[in-house]
């Protein structure tokens, strides 16, 4: 019991640390954004700052999100494509996305030798993209996403060097990497129908268990020393 309970305090110390680096991140970000940005003129919440490549982002914060696009992505992607870029950046707020990469990292952080926290956290990042591709495909179709993606995604990989396209590691959430994942892609290029109720049914319930099984294993054996 004592292990477990040290395991615990453990993943928690290092999930306290993790948010309060993240806080700090976000806050210089924001010192920066006063300086290097403008608020739109048409957009609530939204940042514009003057910068060619086309970039899209957003802060999450307590009190105020905010999302920052660039002034290359306005003059370089249509009204359509602006649609979609704002409406998957806002759905990374609106579901709060940043919560789970942050429970993520602090998992992998705790348990950097454990393959499977890097693979759950690689995983995590691509399934938030999934889900915000889904809310934006609520307010375009899927060529004008795959358009718009491209177009960002080709940008930062041409200029990787920048420092925006690294600012991930602030705490951002939507941040351009240069790279797009290929399941993202093929998911949208080649749809498939939704899971039937059985089979989310099935999902769910291996969910629990996967939850519930390891947490029994440990604590079984030491309730019955008692």
């Amino acid at each position: 019991m004592s292990t477990a309970l040290l395991f615990g305090f453990h993943l928690v110390l290092t999930l306290m640390r993790a948010a309060w680096r993240t806080s700090r991140q976000r806050a210089k970000h924001r010192q920066l954004l006063r300086l290097l940005s403008n608020p739109s003129q048409t957009r609530a919440n939204t940042l514009v700052i003057d910068h060619d490549m086309p970039v899209a982002y957003c802060v999450p914060g307590i009190s105020q999100s905010v999302t920052v696009l660039s002034r290359g992505l306005l003059t370089q992607l249509s009204a359509q494509e602006q649609q979609a870029v704002i409406a998957h950046e806002r759905s990374h707020l609106d579901q709060r996305h940043d919560l789970l990469i942050l429970a993520f990292t602090a998992w992998h952080e705790a348990l950097p030798w454990l393959p499977t926290s890097r693979l759950a956290l690689d995983a995590v990042r691509q399934l938030i993209e999934m889900l915000a591709d889904d809310k934006a495909l609520e307010k375009v179709n899927r060529q004008t996403l795959l358009k718009a993606i491209v177009t960002v995604a080709t940008a930062a990989t041409m200029d990787d060097r920048s420092s925006t396209t690294h600012a991930s590691s602030a705490g951002l959430v939507g941040m351009p990497d240069g790279e797009v994942s290929s399941r993202r892609l093929k998911r949208l290029l080649s749809p498939q129908d939704p899971l039937s109720r059985p089979q989310r049914a099935l999902v769910l319930l291996s969910t629990i268990m996967l939850m519930v099984c390891p947490t029994v294993l440990l604590i079984a054996p030491r309730l019955l020393d008692w």
